[in-house]
């Protein structure tokens, strides 16, 4: 996963419902100048002509010949093949279309296609959190290294990647993190992404504030209106990103207990940090209730929010112990902690997912 002076150029796409934005890596690093175009995902033959012709585009302005291209899209596919299939955000590609295969024939290079989720949390594993969370834990002189990343996008869905022992973990359907469908803590009828994306935000609002929900401004208002810089009920925004936190928070606490290692959150959403991130470290490290009364922990291990000075602190320092080993008296660095952290992109949503596109490109071509 160490890419930094690797000098092949990949191509990348992070393909979003509304607008796919284009970019080149090389060396872990932007090739060219990012840029966004229309979708057109309700029109397939506008919408594959726009792909095409944004990786020209792409093409025209690189030093020298990519090797290959390597681009997320937002849902069920059967990405080995590169086969996209029924995508709510693109209707244009219901019925199966091969994307893959029909670039590869155009372009004449490998083709790789993954879910957003997934990039984005690879990418962050390789250059963004995880990596940066590992230098403060060796500067800090804790003997603590995380391999372990598990990721949620917020914004008009609720998606997730997990990256095991420095590998993005796929599974067998190319299904895993399918995060949105966990069960909502709020609306236990429904799914967690009903509670956790903009359209979650903004029916909270209304709900709060007493106001339609057609006249309820987008979530980036919303915060503004919570943060107190802009004019509105500045009660019901708080609320509303409250209730969004205890919902992500619930469903990241039940994939933290699976997957043991570090979280980090980006996403069109993930801007309002602030007004949510304290309510999903709260659900963290909420307590279950026993039929006879007794609390216990709903996570084994201690949650802490990195984008707290002080939760950071205590996090990096830990448990640090030097303990003897028996009948030689060698002095051996303990950390006795159980802890996960919680903290925001380094590198922003659309970059992770693009180097995380480009190290997945260059992982299977070897």
């Amino acid at each position: 996963m160490k890419y930094d002076d690797d000098h092949r150029i990949v191509m990348t796409l992070d393909a979003g419902g509304t607008n796919f934005k284009f970019s080149a890596i090389r060396g872990n690093r932007p090739a060219v100048e990012p840029f966004s175009v229309p979708s057109n995902g309700d029109q397939l033959e506008a919408c594959l002509a726009a792909i095409v012709d944004g990786f020209e585009r792409v093409r025209r302005s690189l030093p020298e010949e990519p090797v290959a291209i390597s681009f997320a899209f937002p849902g069920p596919a059967d990405y080995a093949r590169g086969i996209i299939g029924d995508l709510y955000n693109l209707p244009a590609f219901r019925g199966g279309v091969a994307l893959g295969p029909m670039l590869e024939e155009k372009f004449g290079m490998p083709v790789f296609i993954n879910n957003d989720g997934d990039l984005f949390v690879y990418g962050e594993a390789i250059a963004g959190l995880l990596p940066h969370v590992n230098g403060l834990l060796e500067q800090a002189g804790s003997p603590k290294r995380y391999k372990n990343l598990f990721g949620v996008t917020l914004g008009t869905g609720f998606g997730a990647g997990i990256v095991r022992d420095s590998e993005l973990l796929g599974g067998d359907n190319i299904c895993a993190g399918e995060i949105w469908l966990m069960r909502n803590k709020l609306q236990p009828q429904t799914n967690a992404e009903q509670g956790a994306s903009i359209r979650a935000v903004r029916r909270v609002y209304a709900a709060e504030s007493g106001v339609a929900l057609d006249d309820v401004p987008d979530p980036k208002e919303i915060f503004d209106i919570g943060m107190g810089n802009a004019p509105g009920n500045r009660a019901a925004a708080i609320e509303a990103f409250r209730q969004l936190g205890e919902v992500v928070g619930d469903a990241m606490g039940q994939a933290l207990t699976l997957i043991d290692g570090l979280a980090v959150i980006g996403g069109g959403v993930s801007g309002a940090w602030q007004l949510f991130l304290p309510a999903i470290l709260d659900e963290l490290n909420s307590n279950y209730i026993s039929p006879e009364g007794d609390h216990f922990r709903r996570l084994a291990q201690a949650a802490f929010n990195l984008e707290d000075p002080a939760q950071l602190d205590v996090f990096l320092k830990g448990d640090k112990r030097d303990i003897t080993v028996p009948g030689s008296g060698r002095i051996i660095s303990y950390d006795p902690m159980p802890r996960v952290g919680v903290g925001m992109s380094r590198l922003g949503t659309s970059e992770a997912v693009a180097i995380g596109a480009y190290a997945y490109a260059l992982h299977e071509l070897g």
